[in-house]
């Protein structure tokens, strides 16, 4: 490495979590159901998360939250959706 180069962190990485199996999720633009799709996740997806706020209320197959994961720029998923092995959060607020 020369001095004075920047390192930048490579995919490797970042952590993600599964999206739970069989499901192919909603991304969305905001944290909430009123919110528009933007995209579909597959089966088998893997998410980062970038930051986590509150929002609608979702019940899902790891039980019920408020809580909305951040994976991308203007991408928000449930959090009850994604194993994250925490009901509470995993990352920072947003914002």
């Amino acid at each position: 490495m020369v001095l004075g180069t920047p390192v930048v962190a490579d995919a490797d990485t970042i952590r993600t979590y599964p999206v739970a199996p069989g499901v192919r999720l909603n991304v969305r633009s905001g944290p909430g159901t009123t919110y528009g799709i933007v995209r579909v996740l597959p089966e088998g997806a893997r998410v980062p998360i970038f930051c986590q706020t509150t929002g609608t209320t979702v019940t899902g197959p790891y039980g019920t939250s408020k809580i909305w994961d951040n994976i991308d720029n203007g991408e928000y998923v449930s959090d009850a959706y994604v194993y994250t092995g925490s009901d509470g959060n995993v990352a920072s607020p947003c914002g």
